[in-house]
């Protein structure tokens, strides 16, 4: 079997710790210099959130390190931190409306702490981490509370709510959490019933994101990274893909039938 190294992403934010320590810096002391807080240093070195070509050149001054993280991230992290961070920065925080069908997990946007704290644990995220990684969760749902709100629709597969994660009182809460998040006017949520049997969308969950200028963006998650385009074909594909799931949801009704009986469950 071909041996997989780390990600240069990963790779920078390990020679960000290595440097500082080695400078006998603290990460508020480093925070200090690079005039941010000592969480946003923690976050960054986790990788719980991406880096900054600015930040990383305040690093460089700092750490007297001649350029180095700036000539990293330009010559080999950029691109591989590019698609993911651009969606949450850029895109998601400029949509006027995101289209997101989930087949496996809550969408970010709607999960609650224990929820994503379970989620982080299962993708075996690194204890001295999930802290970072579930604060970044919950930062990025800000969106939701933006003047004007974007329009939320999502489509889940019922699964979703059925299988556990986290343990019956995490899910219950994170059930009740969506009932919420139903009643808001600017989110519609419906589910694909169980008894729909297997169709178009069990191939992946995917985003889509009207922007302000009439243009569209996608975002398709796989196993190895995140893969977001606004080129027309593949947007197109991305739009009937979700006329495709939206077909096999139900209506608003019946939804919160299934997510208050599902409720019940995680509660008996």
């Amino acid at each position: 079997m071909e041996a997989v190294g780390i990600s240069p992403s990963e790779y920078l934010t390990r020679e960000l710790r290595r440097r500082r320590v080695a400078a006998g810096l603290t990460q508020a002391q480093l925070g200090e210099l690079v005039f941010c807080s000592d969480s946003q240093v923690s976050a960054i070195e986790t990788g719980a959130k991406p880096p900054t070509l600015a930040h990383l050149t305040a690093v460089d001054k700092a750490l007297h390190t001649g350029g180095y993280f700036a000539t990293l991230w330009d010559e080999l992290v950029k691109g591989d931190a590019a698609p993911m961070r651009e969606w949450i920065e850029e895109i998601e925080r400029e949509a006027t409306a995101l289209r997101w069908y989930e087949h496996s997990f809550v969408p970010g946007l709607l999960q609650t702490e224990a929820y994503a704290r379970a989620v982080f644990r299962a993708a075996r995220v690194p204890v001295a981490e999930l802290d970072q990684h579930v604060a970044s969760r919950l930062e990025r749902q800000v969106v939701l509370a933006r003047d004007p709100s974007p329009q939320l629709f999502v489509v889940l597969d019922e699964m979703v709510v059925r299988r556990a994660c986290g343990g019956p009182d995490v899910m219950a809460e994170q059930v009740e959490h969506l009932l919420t998040c139903a009643e808001q006017p600017h989110i519609q949520l419906h589910i694909v019933p169980l008894s729909a049997g297997v169709y178009s969308g069990l191939a992946g969950a995917f985003i889509l994101a009207d922007l302000p200028d009439g243009s569209r963006a996608g975002c398709v998650d796989h196993q190895l990274k995140s893969q977001t385009t606004g080129q027309p074909d593949p947007v197109v594909s991305l739009g009937v893909r979700w006329e495709a799931v939206r077909g096999e949801a139900l209506p608003l009704g019946q939804t919160l039938d299934v997510l208050k009986e599902a409720a019940k469950t995680w509660t008996t």
